[in-house]
């Protein structure tokens, strides 16, 4: 894929969703955060459900370490892995509080050093809360890159610095927001929705004939 065809498949992304954003509910870069370690292996929409509730009652660091694993654990015990992530979150909250004053660090080292922070989470934090250029990819990202042509990869690494390097610089800082919600509602794993994408004409996905109506 050339640039030309990478600039005109983001200038209509834009176009389509000119201030594209995170599914997730948050009204701080703790919440965020917050949100970002439950939404591993479990939907937005699932998330947020249990976000909701937990932020009326806790929404800093100090707040969700007075409510205690099993306190925390009554909030997002509708969130898959539950367990493992009360027990991170814990512990993030109790650096960020020891180590950070209790605000959410800004780097991406500091950013990684927190449990249940990986990677992928750190780059969502960093674009969507701090507005640094940054690629989170997961499996939508991974399948969009790859299945269009737009920067493929053998593995998220790979993709992401790919992503960082193709997508022209005046869309590199929604690119993320652009390509994950893309993956979720239209090209989707299964079943693309080839003859409903606007990218459709710019796309390389070899099999997309099979999925145009």
């Amino acid at each position: 894929m050339n640039k030309q065809k990478r600039i005109e498949i983001f200038t209509r992304l834009r176009e389509a969703n000119p201030n594209p954003t995170t599914e997730l509910n948050y009204s701080s870069p703790f919440e965020l955060l917050v949100a970002v370690i439950l939404s591993a292996q479990a939907t937005d929409v699932g998330v947020n459900k249990a976000t909701d509730k937990l932020f009326r009652v806790a929404r800093t660091p100090e707040a969700i370490l007075a409510l205690g694993v099993d306190g925390l654990k009554q909030y997002i015990k509708t969130i898959g892995l539950f367990n493992s992530k009360a027990e991170n979150v814990i512990k993030t909250c109790r650096i960020l509080v020891e180590k950070h004053g209790g605000e959410v660090p800004e780097s991406r080292e500091d950013l990684e050093a927190l449990p249940g922070v990986g990677r992928k989470t750190a780059n969502v934090v960093l674009n969507t809360a701090f507005g640094q250029p940054a690629m989170a990819v997961d499996t939508h990202i991974f399948r969009v890159s790859n299945r269009t042509g737009i920067a493929p990869g053998r593995n998220v690494v790979e993709v992401e610095k790919r992503l960082m390097r193709l997508v022209p610089k005046e869309f590199l800082m929604d690119a993320h927001h652009w390509l994950i919600l893309h993956g979720r509602y239209t090209c989707t794993a299964r079943k693309p929705k080839c003859g409903a994408c606007i990218i459709e004409d710019l796309c390389e996905f070899k099999q997309k004939r099979d999925y145009l109506d």
